[in-house]
């Protein structure tokens, strides 16, 4: 897990070893993450690309959204 909080890393680590959602939601952000990296490697996005570039951060943002709320409804 990537938190900076030690508390949030371990409650994201219980998330992740005991929530199917949570999981799902981890394992999508990673690979999201790996395909940004792999367009911004590029030196020029064709249109399509950059589309794509927007959509992928998209879901990037909204599943880091979702992991964020699900901890924070753990951490009450």
């Amino acid at each position: 897990m990537e938190e900076k909080d030690p508390t949030n890393q371990q409650l994201a680590q219980q998330l992740f070893d005991a929530n199917p959602r949570f999981r799902l939601l981890y394992e999508e952000h990673h690979l999201l993450e790996k395909e940004l990296q792999k367009l911004d490697q590029k030196a020029h996005l064709t249109p399509d690309e950059e589309l794509e570039r927007r959509k992928v951060q998209k879901l990037k943002l909204a599943g880091k959204d979702e992991m964020e709320h699900i901890i924070a409804q753990y951490s009450l």
